[in-house]
């Protein structure tokens, strides 16, 4: 039997800066630029302020601001709360099937703060941990999703636990046990998708990382095989019943998945499953001017795993419609754009989006695309006039903001400056812009400018 979890710790391990090939750079540049605006723009939501309201404020030298109110707590703390205001918007970026950055940032952010590790040891912690999710995944043939479990939660504590531990320099050997330890705090259900819960998931996740590379360091132990036993986490995760554990291939550190994989910056904040069927529906309603009493029918063709995680035909909340295709076609064809300003209570409610919904007829197929989101394809959308004229958009395989389609600097930016903005005045998030643009010039992960002179209530 191959020596999976050892084979991983040694990479994470021995995992130099130096070592980051420029495609892993990028990605994980982007990943943590992204997910530092959407963690800004998340943080005054209530699911964040109820978990900040439970959290004890630190006095001790070796904590971590809770970003970006800048309170002091302690390490594991600030990755509880700072993950969850990541992941709270459902705004943050997609890869590996799941959303790596919403728990390596908030983990890196508060370990890296805490330890004053500097910008290159914190992308290298990123491309440790991003590199360790997606082996595991490979070993995979099915879909996490479909057996319930929300991949975030579930390779994430895994990814960053290994993050935490090469922040913290731990040999191979206590890096194993960092894995082990996170192995046993894995949990996390797609049935709480639209709900706070979901991002409770990604903020005990960053937590979890933390808390199992310190148990790791103090001396605590756990299965040197975790992963690859018979009762160990592949299997027991496995929603194929069949993880390539004896046959699969073991290339971590030689094969970079970061590179190939990279990130996909979401250009709407709702589930990834509808972006690229928004991206159709937008181009329609652009091209031909479309008004909601023009169209009878939208007709979407997408994935069964997509329309799975999309489980809320008549959504009566922000929450619910992120994960609505309904709410998504609905939002594009009467406000021409899905963004934050619609994933409110009240745009969601209205009598005009709620008659749109009716008209979505989605079919599914099972097939799925090669790579690594459990996708059909691609998205087709089509519309039906109300004098029976049908407009049909070309079919979607990468949505804009995809590692294949990426965004432009300016663009990444322009995400970033509209998140950020919400809290910060604008010249201030230009600053962390750039700061973060150029992370490996940063001698101390401390001197970002994460925080704001005022939040407020």
């Amino acid at each position: 039997m191959p020596d999976i979890t050892r084979q991983t710790a040694d990479f994470v391990a021995g995992l130099a800066p130096s070592d980051l090939p420029d495609r892993c750079r990028e990605a994980a540049r982007t990943g943590i630029i992204d997910c530092v605006g959407v963690m800004i723009a998340g943080a005054r939501e209530q699911p964040v302020r109820i978990v900040s309201a439970m959290l004890a404020t630190s006095t001790q030298n070796d904590g971590a601001p809770e970003i970006p109110s800048g309170r002091n707590l302690a390490a594991s703390d600030a990755a509880l709360v700072n993950g969850v205001a990541a992941h709270v918007l459902d705004y943050d970026d997609v890869a590996i099937a799941g959303h790596p950055s919403a728990v390596l940032v908030p983990a890196i952010m508060a370990e890296g703060w805490s330890l004053g590790a500097n910008g290159s040891e914190a992308l290298a912690a990123y491309v440790a941990g991003y590199e360790l999710w997606a082996q595991v995944l490979a070993l995979e043939p099915g879909h996490l999703h479909e057996r319930g479990f929300h991949p975030t939660a579930i390779m994430g504590t895994l990814a960053t636990a290994a993050a935490c531990a090469r922040l913290r320099k731990l040999d191979s050997e206590k890096t194993v046990h960092a894995i082990a330890i996170a192995a046993s705090l894995a949990a996390g259900l797609v049935a709480n998708f639209g709900t706070m819960t979901k991002s409770l998931h990604a903020g005990r996740t960053a937590q979890s990382g933390v808390l199992a590379a310190r148990l790791a360091d103090q001396g605590f132990t756990g299965s040197l095989d975790v992963l690859e036993h018979r009762t160990g986490f592949l299997r027991a995760h496995s929603p194929s019943g069949a993880p390539n554990i004896e046959n699969g291939t073991i290339d971590i550190g030689k094969n970079w998945r970061l590179a190939e994989l990279g990130v996909c910056v979401k250009r709407y904040p709702t589930c990834y499953a509808t972006h690229r069927s928004i991206d159709a529906m937008l181009g329609l309603v652009n091209r031909h001017k479309l008004k909601p009493d023009d169209v009878r029918e939208i007709r979407v063709h997408t994935g069964t795993t997509q329309k799975l995680m999309l489980r809320n035909t008549n959504p009566q909340t922000g929450l619910e419609a992120k994960f609505s295709m309904e709410f998504a076609m609905a939002s594009a064809l009467i406000a021409g754009r899905v963004s934050l300003s619609e994933l409110t209570d009240e745009f969601v409610s209205r009598p005009d989006v709620g008659a749109t919904f009716a008209k979505v007829r989605c079919t599914t197929t099972d097939e799925i695309m090669v790579g690594d989101q459990p996708f059909a394809p691609s998205d087709q959308v089509s519309v039906v006039l109300a004098s029976g004229e049908v407009l049909q958009h070309d079919p979607v395989v990468y949505a804009k903001g995809s590692w294949q389609r990426p965004l432009s600097r300016e663009e990444l930016k322009e995400k970033f400056m509209d998140c950020a903005t919400r809290v910060f005045e604008r010249g201030r998030a230009a600053d962390l812009f750039e700061q973060l643009w150029n992370m490996e010039e940063l001698d101390s992960i401390r001197s970002l400018r994460l925080t704001a002179d005022r939040v407020d209530a």
